[in-house]
């Protein structure tokens, strides 16, 4: 049975669509669709069945997919891998991550992939953005802060950050002097990654406090703007340790004491398993999960 084979059919199973499996393989879609026809002959049991868009899995090719497709995954990123410490490697690798923990944590740490001959491309983005791109082939791998969900993407704990409440010393003050930390938070302005205020949120939750529906004095989508907002007294806010603690320890901003605990988020590196065939996607991984 042709690995090859095996392994359209698996981009085919993940991706659910013929046309999306060989952009990902680089093959035609007649090549892909000849892959499945000639395991389907093999196996005299359908693998597909047709849609309007794209394609469903049967159940066997649901079976077959769970059977084989860890194994091929780490055999073909295993022969990458090897292949990688035998040859130069060239061509360009594509890293994306949210913009503030790019710039302070991953950057410094994405010089190996220059020195080993790769030019690096960086992308910027939220959640959601950050792993459609992994789908659509335009990064190789991504620093997410969640573990992913989908079966075609893999994922490893490379860090973690404690969010800390900050203010500035004025009204750090005042908030520390409040008989009530709720009421006090909530005669404040706070500043915000987005409405949904996603920091400022599950510190609240962890710590049973509620702010109200107030909104936001200022959003900005980069955490190292809110430092700044929050450093010029505009309003307090959640902010991860590792953008903050300077700015504790040169007395620029003081802790809001948590009264429970102070939540903390575990950062992924994910890539999209199959990738792992191209051997400067293989070190890529390797080398940024070492970093850590």
């Amino acid at each position: 049975m042709s690995l090859r084979n095996l392994r359209s059919f698996l981009e085919v199973y993940r991706s659910r669509s013929i046309s999306k499996a060989s952009r990902n393989l680089d093959l035609t879609q007649p090549a892909v669709s000849q892959h499945i026809a000639s395991l389907e002959t093999q196996f005299g049991r359908s693998l597909f069945e047709r849609q309007a868009r794209g394609v469903e899995p049967t159940a066997f090719a649901v079976e077959l997919a769970v059977q084989v497709g860890d194994g091929l995954d780490r055999a073909e990123a295993a022969l990458s891998t090897m292949k990688a410490r035998s040859t130069v490697l060239s061509g360009t690798v594509h890293v994306a991550g949210p913009s503030e923990f790019m710039a302070e944590q991953a950057a410094f740490r994405l010089k190996p992939l220059q020195t080993s001959g790769l030019q690096v491309r960086v992308h910027l983005g939220g959640k959601a953005s950050l792993y459609n791109m992994l789908l659509d082939g335009k990064v190789d791998v991504a620093f997410t802060a969640s573990a992913p969900k989908d079966e075609r993407l893999a994922s490893k704990r490379v860090g973690s950050e404690v969010l800390l409440a900050v203010a500035a010393p004025d009204m750090a003050d005042r908030i520390a002097k409040a008989a009530d930390l709720e009421n006090a938070l909530q005669a404040e302005p706070f500043v915000a990654y987005d409405m949904d205020k996603p920091l400022i949120r599950d510190w609240c939750q962890m710590n049973n406090l509620d702010i109200g529906g107030e909104l936001p004095a200022m959003t900005a989508p980069d955490i190292r703007l809110l430092r700044a907002f929050v450093v010029a007294g505009i309003g307090w806010s959640v902010i991860p340790d590792y953008l903050c603690e300077k700015s504790i320890k040169s007395g620029a901003l003081e802790l809001i004491s948590a009264p429970q605990s102070a939540p903390s988020n575990a950062f992924y590196l994910v890539w999209v398993k199959s990738a792992l065939r191209h051997p400067r996607v293989a070190f890529t991984r390797d080398i940024l999960i070492n970093a850590w």
